[in-house]
């Protein structure tokens, strides 16, 4: 009788981990589960934006009239080194689209900015402005080099993405 025992423990134990796993392959199957990425949440910089404006060194520039498919997602400003102005937005591609000013040497915060995308030989006159065209690995930018700052607009996103934020720049 002792030896009946020890094999009826161990086959009630397989039937209770047989049990176990049946209920928890029907409970993966009939509770909903999202494996997708949560929503980027929409940022409001204006704050930011007044705070930057005050205290840079140099005009300060955001997007002024884009539509409301262009969600702003991330917004700094570091006044301790380089008056640095970030402001990232995902187009209505889901592209990344970030404008980033700096007074940091324009050589090192291109390439920074640019997460190294290369100078072209081409560039782009927007509005009275011309701006020179990076291409990179990761992301591709349009840069405009002024008295004091540079600007970069750079992302994922495509050259047309690129060129409608710079076009929306203003700083005022």
């Amino acid at each position: 009788m002792a030896g009946m025992k020890g094999k009826q423990s161990v086959r009630d134990m397989l039937i209770s981990l047989g049990l176990i796993g049946l209920m928890a392959g029907i409970i993966y199957i009939f509770i909903p589960h999202d494996d997708s990425e949560p929503p980027l949440k929409r940022v409001d910089y204006r704050v930011e934006l007044l705070t930057a404006r005050r205290a840079a060194s140099y005009p300060v520039a955001a997007p002024e009239g884009l539509p409301r498919t262009w969600k702003a997602t991330s917004v700094r400003y570091d006044g301790s080194e380089f008056d640095a102005w970030h402001l990232g937005f995902h187009d209505p591609d889901g592209q990344y689209v970030a404008v980033e000013q700096s007074t940091q040497k324009p050589a090192v915060f291109i390439e920074t900015a640019s997460q190294g995308a290369e100078q072209t030989k081409g560039t782009q006159r927007i509005g009275d402005q011309t701006w020179e065209r990076y291409e990179g690995d990761h992301y591709d930018a349009l840069v405009l080099r002024s008295k004091g700052s540079t600007t970069v607009v750079t992302g994922t996103a495509s050259f047309d993405r690129l060129t409608k934020m710079a076009q929306s720049l203003a700083t005022s």
